[in-house]
This record gives C-alpha cells, structure tokens and sequence, in this order.
C-alpha cells in the first residue's frame, strides 16, 4: 500500500513560482513510477508531468513544457513539481500518483495511488 500526501499549493499571482511536494510512505519508493495530474472544476484529472523511478526519463504536458520541473529524491520518499511562470489557466487541483513500473506511466488510468490533491490558484 501507498500512502501519498501532497503539500505546497496556494494563491499566487501570475508569473510566480511553487514548488509542490508530495511524501510518500511506502517501503521502497524507487519501485515507483510517480506523476503530477490537475483537475480544474468541471474538467477532466489531466496529466501535468511524470517521472519514472530513477528519474532518467521524464513527461511533460505540452502546457507546462519549459516552465514546470518534476524531479525526485529517493532517499527521502519525495517527488517534487516545480512550477514557475504561473499562469491562470494553471488554476486546479493538483493531484499526486504513484505506479509501481520500471517505465513512465502517464495515464490516469494507469496509476493505483493517489494522493488527496493541493489547491494552486494563479490570479491574473
């Protein structure tokens, strides 16, 4: 079982920067493959970025391509989302998700655990 719980959210303006956290307790973090997904009010979960479990390869939504940044820290049980250039259009719940996978998993579909989200509100 994993347990994901997400931190870092808030209301910022448009161009700031956040750095979203999301600790994981499970006993071997490197066996997971994570993700960052958002949910807008009356949308979809979309994919936002992905990593696989050693961090090699990583996804990125054309959206957020060039301004987000996901990384790990196996040591720590930790996969972060750095978001800078905010923008309105950001504006969601922002979901963590772990995959048990040696590739990148990226679909909603595909991933087991979840965490509860942390809210991002951009104001322009």
């Amino acid at each position: 079982q994993v347990q994901l719980v997400e931190s870092g959210g808030g209301l910022v303006q448009a161009g700031d920067s956040l750095r979203l956290s999301c600790a994981a307790s499970v006993r071997t973090f490197s066996n997971y493959a994570m993700g960052w997904f958002r949910q807008a009010p009356g949308k979809e979960r979309d994919p936002v970025a992905a990593i696989s479990r050693t961090g090699i390869s990583t996804y990125y939504a054309d959206s957020v391509k060039g301004r987000f940044t996901i990384s790990r820290d196996n040591a720590k049980n930790r996969v972060y989302l750095q978001m800078n250039s905010l923008k309105p259009e950001d504006t969601a719940l922002y979901y963590c998700a772990a995959e048990f996978s040696n590739g990148l998993v990226i679909k909603v579909q595909d991933y087991d655990y979840w965490g509860q989200g942390t809210q991002v509100t951009v104001a322009s």
